[in-house]
């Protein structure tokens, strides 16, 4: 499973890993290449917003690697892939709502700065 974030990512580059926990049932992490503190920081609060995500949490390996570990812990209903491509896909609607609303208030602004001259 891959999930592009970056749109200058090599064709084929696999951004994303997926590694099962072996010691906590419905626990895994995901290693997500070239992205840091901003992406890990949104993305552990809205699968905070899941109600089987039992945890979410992110670190940084290294200052100089560009990447970051997500670990996520879950209910039994529920797997922490499931959890993490619904935060995505959540991400996703919500981020598209913000650019338009942010269009939106533009597009306004500047019909009142036409109407003003």
């Amino acid at each position: 499973m891959a999930y592009l974030w970056n749109s200058d990512a090599a064709p084929g580059a696999n951004l994303v890993s997926f590694e099962k926990d072996t010691k906590i049932m419905n626990a895994a992490s995901f290693t997500i290449e070239r992205e840091d503190h901003t992406v890990g920081n949104i993305l552990r609060m809205q699968l905070h917003r899941d109600p089987n995500v039992l945890f979410a949490g992110y670190n940084l390996p290294h200052p100089l690697q560009y990447k970051i570990i997500v670990r996520i812990h879950t209910a039994s209903q529920s797997s922490p892939t499931q959890a993490y491509t619904q935060a995505l896909n959540d991400l996703d609607k919500e981020l598209e709502n913000l650019k338009q609303a942010f269009k939106d208030e533009k597009n306004r602004f500047e019909e009142r700065m036409k109407q003003s001259y």
